[in-house]
């Protein structure tokens, strides 16, 4: 059975007691829900927020790492690195990343292959560009993107996989695609799965949203049924907000 999550992107934002401060007001704020809930800080409060949160629900995960296990790959972080300050969950492919760093479908696969082997849990991002949306090339987009990095993997890899579909153009815009957006692409994701992978993947994999998911928004496009959760950016560096959209399940 496939699990509810919302996990909290906080990108490049919060340094140490910033970090601490937005902790305390999640942590006064947990209690019993029907959601995973995770959050995402920068490489360098990954600890403090992991030993804050020990005690709690609330997993810390990492934004990013390197394929390799160590070497000259100044300002990387590896696996290993992640696991050691207790992080058993990591973001890949976030458009940014594919935007801003060159990061393509060959090196994610590298990168998903390096984590699973490391017995991290992936949260594996993709989505269209506002371009391949007017073109009406969507579908074939994201299901490049999703096969060239993951489909490769054996079945029994998928069980340590959550996708997050984001489409690019309502990331950071004030857009958002409307819940029958999102759950159209979300079915076509689930059905990518099961022409490749058959029924079981396809209908235990959590299909997460990231397109600028919101307290005001978020109830709506978790109800659609191939939508099991978000990936939240900017809403999830306030607590109040954040807890709104996990307690819209």
């Amino acid at each position: 059975m496939r699990k509810n999550i919302v996990a909290g992107n906080w990108k490049m934002n919060n340094d140490l007691s910033e970090t601490q401060a937005l902790i305390t007001d999640l942590k006064s704020q947990t209690k019993t829900t029907n959601a995973e809930i995770m959050i995402a800080p920068a490489f360098t409060n990954l600890y403090s927020a992991f030993d804050s949160l020990r005690e709690t629900s609330i997993e810390v995960v990492a934004q990013n790492m390197h394929f390799a296990t160590n070497g000259a790959y100044t300002g990387e972080v590896s696996a290993k690195m992640l696991q050691s300050v207790g992080i058993e969950t990591v973001i890949l492919g976030h458009s940014e990343r594919r935007a801003y760093f060159g990061e393509t479908d060959e090196i994610l696969a590298q990168k998903v292959d390096a984590a699973l082997a490391a017995n991290l849990r992936v949260i594996f991002c993709f989505g269209e560009e506002l371009a391949d949306r007017k073109s009406g090339n969507e579908e074939a987009v994201v299901a490049s993107q999703i096969k060239n990095a993951l489909f490769h993997l054996d079945a029994s890899a998928f069980k340590n996989i959550v996708l997050a579909y984001e489409p690019v153009w309502a990331i950071g815009t004030g857009e958002t695609a409307s819940p029958e957006q999102a759950q159209d692409m979300h079915k076509f994701i689930r059905k990518t799965l099961n022409d490749t992978y058959g029924n079981d993947v396809a209908e235990n994999m959590s299909i997460l949203y990231g397109g600028s998911v919101k307290p005001n928004n978020a109830q709506e496009i978790f109800s659609k049924p191939d939508v099991d959760g978000g990936l939240i950016g900017g809403a999830a560096l306030n607590a109040n907000d954040f807890f709104a959209i996990v307690n819209a399940f």
